[in-house]
């Protein structure tokens, strides 16, 4: 079975005004799921990839996001 990956990543509006990422991992099996990042979080998945871009984003790895939601922010 393939590993799960970063399908997409879009900003989107969060419940406070603020923008918020939502990305989009795609799993082996063909399922999908939804994480929501704040913008410091973003900034550090970003970091953790080594990408500048949103496109740049698809194909990276799923564990990024466990190790971005596990680590506190600033």
């Amino acid at each position: 079975m393939a590993e799960a990956t970063i399908e997409r990543a879009v900003v989107t509006p969060g419940h406070d005004g603020s923008a918020e990422l939502l990305v989009t991992i795609r799993y082996g099996n063909g399922g999908s799921g939804h994480v929501s990042l704040d913008a410091g979080a973003a900034e550090r998945l970003f970091d953790l990839c080594g990408v500048t871009r949103l496109e740049d984003l698809a194909g990276q790895p799923w564990q990024h996001l466990t190790h971005i939601l596990d680590t506190p922010g600033d």
